[in-house]
Order: structure tokens, then C-alpha cells, then sequence
């Protein structure tokens, strides 16, 4: 039977359309691709913009279903044979530009793979999608490498016009290799050696990291999965990691999901070290110089186009031998990154907040990594402050501290501050402390951005203690010692400094104190940590308790030059009138101390007393040449300054019917000669 002219021509159009990818697929796998490698090299390298060589064998064969699915989830289209390509001993190049530098050219190769294979989805060509199900990498050695102008070798160079063809990566699977990192910005040099695992069920490779990284050592090692997956966002990869830079270490353990967006990062984090601060090269967030520290808590975040959002939530550990717990939040963003958070502590060691200002020990200076060291016979702490990395990041975060101690068992309770850094500008506001009963409140500004002084910081200090007692502010006394009277004081002082010392040095302000009623000794000068106190007050009365009615003072501040306004100790036995200056710059005394009696066991001591010499080693001498003058106190106040300055403390303390309202009553009342024959009388003083 002849078939109708139309159902030939059908059957032979069917004929040449089955038959043309038949002849194809014969063709395309008996063909030799090596011969086709110029070309693909070439194609290849104008994409990336540097050198690609294949110099192995290039191989295509068909595998069928390139989705390694359960066979339920499978439908037609994963029984298709896909092309499957294997290509070895492949080179990929550096760029030209910073192989032909002749300062310092870079080795040819950035990266070289002994074989790599894939399969690939012929039926997403149709939609110009080079979808990729697996890409295997066998024994990969890469040199990534970084010049101090910024010019590296891993960023590829874009294309003028976007590609209409799209990569769909879907896993990665690495085995056996090495990645090696120069970086001249970050001071690195480290090396990653990789290498499969087959007895842990979780993880597929282990690596061990050797190097320098901002001239401290790097070791480590860690595991990760074994195929990495880059498209479904329910395949989380296993990552774990203990590494240590220098003092630091560092420890994770979590899942990370969609790599290339880090989507969802999940894990454990320990971090410890020698100081909070060392931590800046490696995490970029500004820190302030602590003890040794230790902290575990859970580290969570996305990386977003300027760094992302990370959260460290639900951490505890300890500063020294405090303890510290609570969550801080990174949030990079423009012009600056934000750290905000709270943080807060059941037990504060006094001794750990030294380090902030430089105030901790040489020996405890050298553990925390600094070089600088305290000079010998120097009271104020020299350590400069690092401002320079203030400008990178701004911060919002309170802290609390329930109870604070001190080597002596001295109890604080409770510390409030409130961290505000915006624009190299740090505001602690306020910096409160419950202490002995009474409060200590300031307000602290630290300018570090250099707009004012490029090379120090500005400061403004603003403080207040209010009823303070003195039996709670040092409980070694027995009760029967025990003083019952409290300090009250105010200060205000401005200065530019890069440190401690240096700011005092070149100060500007005000500071008052007001102590009434107590016991005063060498014992408790001891506690008090007043070395100068010491040396008067034995060469006043020997070492026993003595009892103090009233102590006063009132200096300005000029430049680091304290100038005595008034300064007046009333005691049981005695009324001490002291004038001169403290320069805080050289750390240097000179005060006059004239002694009215009030009894005859200061006798020996109608001569003034003249403390002078440096804060670390003070000397008290006699005028053996003058002697006291004998018209009682109101004389002995008669060369005070006015006093009125001091009269807020009164009002926020002891009360107008205390021993110091009675005595800063009497000093401001000024001497009159009397006439012949008559008694002296006294002629109020007008006040400031």
C-alpha cells in the first residue's frame, strides 16, 4: 500500500527532527573536546577577565538524572541523559595588571584545580539558565592576595553589558586542597590546608589554619560539611571552628544557610582573650581595654550589602573577676556602624574598671598586650587612649552593675551608666554609683573625633557626691571607732589630654568637698589611699583616732594648677588652716599648713608645716622660725578666702546648726584690731 505524499513528507520531518539531536548526542560524544579547549579557554578568560587554561584532558559523557533525588520526587525529565563535563589540571589566572607590576608581581596562577566535573541541565538552556545541580572540585589550590592600595586578585571584572545567561550553583562539593591568604592591609599571611572526612556523619572536611594575622600567630582547625549548598534554604551547613590569634580565641559551633546570602547564621560562640579591645582587628567593632575576659553566648545574623545584622544574645562570662551577661546588637550602616545592646554584671571588681583609664598595673598593662608602661614615681595613669577607631562606629548601650567590691571589701551597690558614642564623641550620662549609703553621680564627654584636636580629647567631667557615710564607706573600723559623719562634694572640671594624667595636667574647674563629723587617723588615710595624709597627719598626732568636726575644701583649677580658695580641718585638739597648690601636671604639692591649738598637746606644733615634694613620695617640714600666733581660730580663718562657694554642700548636708556650718560661719567673719583697751571684735565678711 503506497502512503499519501503528505504522510511521507510528515515521516521524514519527524525522521530528521528525531535524528537531529540523536546525531548530536553521537556526534557531541565521540567528539575530542580537547580540541575545542583554545577556543573554550579563550571564551572563558574574556569573561573573567584574566587567564583560564585547561591543560588536562577535557572529557563530555551522558549520565542519566543529574538530581540525585528519591525516586517518589522524581518525574521524566530527571530520566533525560545529561551532559556531564570533567576537566583537568585546570589554571585560572591572575590579573594582568598586578602580574606585570614589576615592584611586586603576583605569581601566574590565583587558582588551580586538579579536576573538577558537573553536570548540567540541558533543558534549562532553552531558558539561558546554566543550571548546575553538583560542582565537584578535586584537590583546589588557591592564592588570594591583597596590596596595601586595596588592588586584589579575587575580584573578577565586570562586564559592560549584563549577561542575558544566568548560573544556577546549586551544591559544592570540595575535597583535598589549600587556600593560602596574603593580605598587606590586615597584616596576613595564613594558610588553610583542607581535607575530606568520611567517619563523622555531620561533617564532610577538616582544615588547620597556620599563619600571622596583624602581627599575632594564627593557628587552628574546624570541620564543615561536605557538600555545600547554595540555592535551598532548608540544607543548613555545618561549620565548626576553634582558632586562636595571638591571645584570642575563638570557638564556633552552628549551621550556616544559603551561603551566598547568609540568609540564616546560627551558632555558638565562645570568645576570650587578654582585652575586649584586642578584638578589633578581627571583628572591626571598637571595644574598651579590659582584663582578661571570657564570654559564650549565641551569635546570630545576615549579611546584608554594607555587612549585615549580627546579634550576640544570651551571653555570660567574665571580665577579670567580674561577671558579665546580656545582648549587644552590630548593625552595619552608613556613614557609621551601630553597637548597641545591654550588658550588665551581679558582682563588678573595682580593680577590673583600671584598665579603661590606664590605671591597672604594669604587670596587668603587659598582660593586656599594651607596651606603654607607668613611669616610676608617677601617680596619674599615662596610658594615651586609642582614639583613632573611634569615628568607625557609633554605640548605644547601657550597663548595670548590682554590687561592686574592692580589694578591702568595700560594697558598692549598684552602677548605672548609660554609653552613648556618636561621631568619635563618647558620653557616659549619666555614671551613677550607689555607694556607702549616699550617691555618686556624674556626667562624662570624651570628644575623640578630632575635630577639636586631632591628637587629643576633649573631656568634660561633672560630678556629685551626696551622703556618703563614713562608717559605710569603711567598715574594717570597729562601731565603736566608727565615724558617723559623710562627705558631700562637687566637682566640674574641662580639659584636652590623650590620657589620664595628660587631661588632669591641663585641666579647668572646680572641686569641693565637705566632711562632717567623724574619726580621722593614719589608719583610715591607710584605707583611704592617701598617702599625704599619712605623713601630716602622724607628724599632727601620731597614729591613734582623732576626732574630726568639720573638713572643708575649695579649690579652683587653672590649667592643672589646684589653688587652695578654702581649706579648713577642724579636729578635737586642733584647727588647721592649709593654702598653696597641687599641680596635677607634675604630680607636685606645696601646701602650707598652719595648726591653731586648741589644748597644749600641740605645742610642738605652733610652727607652720609645709608639704611639698611629688604624689608618690610627699614631705612634711616645720618653720621652726615662726611661731603660731595665739588669738584663737576666727584668727587662725582670717587669711581664708571666702567660703561661700562651700555653703551648697552644707545645704545638701550636715545642716545650718552641723560643726561645718558653724565653722564656715566663723571663717567668713574677718578680724578687726581692736582699739586700745578694748578686746578684739570680729566684722562680718561679705560673701562671694
Amino acid at each position: 500500500m503506497t502512503m499519501p505524499r503528505r504522510t511521507k513528507i510528515a515521516l521524514a520531518i519527524a525522521s530528521f527532527t528525531l535524528s537531529v539531536p540523536l546525531v548530536a548526542v553521537v556526534v557531541l560524544m565521540n567528539y575530542d573536546w580537547n580540541r575545542a579547549k583554545p577556543w573554550l579557554n579563550e571564551r572563558a578568560g574574556d569573561a573573567i577577565g584574566r587567564p583560564f587554561e585547561i591543560r588536562g584532558n577535557l572529557a563530555l559523557t551522558w549520565e542519566r538524572g543529574g538530581n540525585k533525588l528519591p525516586e517518589q520526587q522524581k518525574s521524566w525529565r530527571d530520566y533525560l541523559p545529561w551532559p556531564h563535563l570533567v576537566a583537568r589540571d585546570v589554571h585560572v589566572g591572575n590579573p594582568v595588571s598586578m602580574t606585570a607590576d614589576k615592584k611586586a608581581p603576583l605569581p601566574a596562577d590565583m587558582a588551580s584545580v586538579s579536576e573538577f566535573s558537573f553536570s548540567l541541565n540541558p533543558l534549562a538552556l532553552l531558558d539561558k539558565t546554566i543550571s548546575i545541580p553538583l560542582l565537584r572540585f578535586a584537590e583546589p589550590v588557591v592564592l588570594l592576595q591583597r596590596r596595601a592600595d586595596g588592588q586584589n586578585n579575587w575580584t573578577f571584572s565586570k562586564q559592560d553589558k549584563p549577561s542575558p545567561w544566568r548560573l544556577d550553583l546549586e551544591r559544592v562539593v570540595f575535597s583535598k586542597g589549600r587556600v593560602h591568604l596574603v593580605d598587606a592591609q590586615r597584616r596576613a599571611d595564613v594558610s588553610a590546608d583542607v581535607d575530606t572526612i568520611n567517619a563523622d556523619p555531620a561533617y564532610g572536611v577538616a582544615w588547620k589554619l597556620a599563619g600571622t594575622f596583624n602581627g599575632e600567630r594564627v593557628s587552628g582547625n574546624g570541620k564543615a560539611g561536605a557538600v555545600l549548598s547554595l540555592r535551598q534554604q532548608t540544607a543548613p551547613y555545618p561549620i565548626a571552628a576553634d582558632v586562636k590569634v595571638g591571645s584570642t580565641s575563638i570557638a564556633v559551633e552552628g549551621t550556616l544557610t544559603k551561603p551566598t546570602e547568609l540568609a540564616a547564621l546560627d551558632m555558638r560562640l565562645k570568645l576570650s582573650g587578654a582585652s575586649m579591645a584586642r578584638l578589633y582587628p578581627l571583628i572591626g567593632v571598637v571595644l574598651p581595654e579590659t582584663p582578661r575576659f571570657s564570654t559564650e553566648g549565641h551569635l546570630s545574623g545576615t549579611l546584608g550589602k554594607l555587612g549585615g545584622r549580627w546579634v550576640y544574645d544570651k551571653f555570660s562570662g567574665k571580665v577579670g573577676a567580674s561577671d558579665i551577661a546580656g545582648k549587644l546588637t552590630f548593625e552595619a550602616k552608613r556613614p557609621r556602624s551601630m553597637l548597641s545592646g545591654e550588658v550588665s554584671s551581679r558582682l563588678l571588681q573595682f580593680s577590673d574598671l583600671g584598665p579603661l583609664i590606664g590605671a591597672d598595673s604594669n604587670a596587668s598593662k603587659a598582660a593586656r598586650g599594651v607596651d606603654a608602661k607607668q613611669p616610676a614615681g608617677k601617680v596619674l595613669p599615662v596610658e594615651p587612649f586609642k582614639t583613632e577607631r573611634w569615628t568607625s562606629v557609633d554605640a548605644d548601650v547601657s550597663y548595670r552593675a548590682e554590687k561592686i567590691t574592692r580589694d578591702k571589701d568595700l560594697p558598692i551597690n549598684k552602677l548605672n551608666t548609660h554609653l552613648v558614642m556618636k561621631d568619635g564623641v563618647l558620653s557616659l550620662v549619666p555614671l551613677n554609683f550607689d555607694i556607702a549609703g549616699g550617691t555618686l553621680s556624674s556626667e562624662i564627654k570624651l570628644d575623640g573625633s578630632g575635630k577639636v584636636n586631632p591628637n587629643a580629647i576633649r573631656a568634660e567631667l561633672k560630678a556629685t557626691a551626696r551622703h556618703l557615710k563614713l562608717q559605710q564607706l569603711f567598715p574594717q573600723f570597729k562601731v565603736a571607732q566608727a565615724s558617723m559623719g559623710e562627705i558631700n562634694g562637687d566637682a566640674k572640671l574641662s580639659a584636652t589630654g590623650n590620657s589620664v594624667a595628660g587631661m588632669l595636667g591641663a585641666s579647668n574647674g572646680e572641686i569641693k568637698t565637705l566632711i562632717n563629723q567623724g574619726t580621722i587617723s593614719k589608719l583610715l588615710l591607710e584605707e583611704m589611699g592617701l598617702n599625704i595624709g599619712n605623713v601630716v597627719l602622724a607628724r599632727l598626732f601620731g597614729d591613734k583616732q582623732v576626732k574630726l568636726n568639720c573638713m572643708a575644701t575649695d579649690f579652683v583649677v587653672t590649667k592643672g594648677l589646684m589653688q587652695t580658695r578654702s581649706f579648713i580641718v577642724d579636729t578635737e585638739e586642733a584647727i588647721l588652716d592649709v593654702s598653696g597648690t597641687v599641680n596635677l601636671a607634675d604630680e607636685r604639692l606645696d601646701l602650707t599648713l598652719r595648726p591653731q591649738s586648741k589644748g597644749l598637746r600641740v605645742f610642738s606644733l605652733r610652727a607652720p608645716l609645709y608639704l611639698r615634694g611629688s604624689f608618690s613620695k610627699p614631705d612634711v617640714s616645720v618653720d621652726k622660725g615662726v611661731l603660731a600666733m595665739r588669738a584663737g581660730g576666727a584668727l587662725a580663718l582670717a587669711a581664708l578666702a571666702p567660703v561661700a562657694a562651700l555653703l551648697p554642700l552644707i545645704n545638701a548636708g550636715p545642716g545650718e546648726n552641723s560643726a561645718c556650718a558653724a565653722l564656715l560661719a566663723q571663717a567668713r567673719v574677718k578680724p578687726v584690731a581692736p582699739p586700745p583697751g578694748q578686746t578684739m571684735r570680729a566684722k562680718p565678711r561679705s560673701g562671694r
